[in-house]
């Protein structure tokens, strides 16, 4: 049988923890930001962790 693949988009977007975590960035910091406050665009700068509701679907894309 022959190895699963990463997908190739999940492991642009994802990385791992030291704990195992899986971080990703933000959405809405790309484009139209003029509307956006100073505060909001600077949060949204900092790296999140993925909700545990999607841990796993994002587990089988990365094939962990």
């Amino acid at each position: 049988m022959p190895k699963m693949k990463t997908n190739s988009g999940a492991k642009k977007r994802f990385a791992l923890t030291g704990t195992g975590k899986i971080k990703c960035k933000h959405a809405y910091k790309s484009h139209i930001l003029t509307k956006k406050t100073l505060k909001q665009k600077r949060n949204l700068t900092h790296t999140g962790t993925v909700n545990q509701a999607d841990v796993k679907n994002v587990k089988a894309l990365l094939v962990i």
